[in-house]
């Protein structure tokens, strides 16, 4: 083999070398791409094919012959650093609002992470970016009392939340949440006797007053939601009676819910978490407690199928994932448990135990940093 060494190419042009034919790299360290800003871009050229690391963005950039678009990462830390994060929750004998995380890709009991702002609360949503964990809604510790707030913590780090904003209605607890890298999606939920099929949204990397997005197909709470990088996925819930409804949304436009199938039975109070391709629902109750899990796949459209079992049989759970493995904490069964338990999402089959919560609670919104927006 004749091996070649080139420091540096110069004076060859604007454009650079170029190389006909396979081009390898035999080596165990990296390949910094060329890189600018989005201004930049003018004038590059159009190569269906090029990359390029856009310094604004951060992130990396592929030109696919009409215009550049970034590449979908599916993980903000490669070295096993996925957080799931519980917040508040209904414990004995009171609501809390403290705070709770696990690194996903371990086991073992959860560690307080902080409080989050005002009153504490139960029954609220939770969505995500890579970065950002929100909060949303929620009843509150004086009877029917339900909140608009909207808080938000820095998963990575600890410490008490922070405020965010607050949902289009005046409270809103029972509701769900998803998100994409950019994007949380809140939606449903009940104020009152008063039911909402309502769907908001914020930007998670900003901070403001949640808008109005579109509306689900029916008026319902104790529903659950999950979601791929590009799609919103709403499942279960009750309308007054209980609801097998699966519905979606393109979570980078505006409009209403469409359908999507049906669960298995007609349930409430389950609990959703995903990997960018499929969709886990679990526990609830549909009218007893259960403790199935099934899934789906987010792309397609259809009905869920058998996944496997949860180790007990609790509703009102919280769930959250990394791109791999699924997490459930928390819930009711009826009594208060704190139990932590995990399925690994590709392949079917039961859940193991993960550990325990700090308070054993239901139900709690949960979150994680896992692939920028789960």
């Amino acid at each position: 083999m004749t091996v070649l060494r080139v420091d540096t190419i110069s004076g060859i042009g604007s454009d650079g070398p170029v190389f006909d034919g396979d081009l390898e790299f035999n080596s165990q360290n990296y390949v910094i791409l060329p890189k600018g800003t989005t201004g930049d871009r003018v004038g590059l050229g159009s190569t269906a094919g090029a990359l390029r690391y856009n310094t604004d963005s951060n992130k990396v950039e592929l030109y696919d012959g009409s215009q550049w678009a970034e590449v979908q990462s599916s993980r903000p830390d490669l070295n096993g650093g996925a957080r799931g994060v519980f917040g508040g929750g209904a414990a004995t004998p009171t609501y809390v609002n403290n705070i709770e995380y696990i690194n996903i890709q371990s086991t073992g009991n959860a560690i307080d992470f902080g409080d989050m702002s005002g009153s504490v609360r139960a029954h609220n949503a939770a969505c995500s970016s890579a970065t950002r964990g929100l909060f949303g809604g929620g009843y509150t510790a004086t009877p029917g009392a339900t909140t608009n707030t909207i808080d938000y913590i820095t998963i990575s780090s600890t410490g008490d939340a922070v405020d965010f904003g607050d949902l289009t209605v005046i409270g809103r607890g029972f509701n769900a949440a998803c998100s994409s890298s950019t994007r949380g999606l809140f939606a449903g939920g009940r104020d009152g006797g008063t039911l909402y099929n309502i769907i908001d949204y914020v930007t998670t990397a900003s901070t403001g007053n949640a808008v109005d997005f579109g509306a689900l197909s029916q008026t319902k709470r104790r529903l659950s939601a999950l979601s791929s990088p590009t799609r919103g996925v709403f499942g279960a819930g009750t309308t007054g009676s209980n609801t097998n409804v699966i519905e979606f949304v393109t979570i980078s436009t505006l409009g209403n819910a469409q359908d999507f199938g049906d669960l298995i039975a007609a349930a409430n109070t389950t609990a959703s978490c995903s990997s960018p391709t499929r969709g886990l629902f679990a526990g609830g109750f549909a009218p007893s407690f259960v403790n199935t899990i099934q899934y789906i796949t987010i792309a397609t459209t259809g009905n869920a199928v058998n996944f496997g079992s949860l180790t007990t049989t609790p509703a009102n759970l919280g769930a959250c994932s990394s791109p791999t493995r699924g997490v459930f904490g928390g819930g009711y069964t009826p009594t208060l448990i704190n139990n932590i338990e995990y399925v690994t999402i590709q392949n079917q089959g039961n859940s193991v135990d993960f550990g325990d919560l700090i308070v054993a609670r239901q139900p709690t919104g949960s979150c994680s940093n896992a692939h920028g927006g789960l």
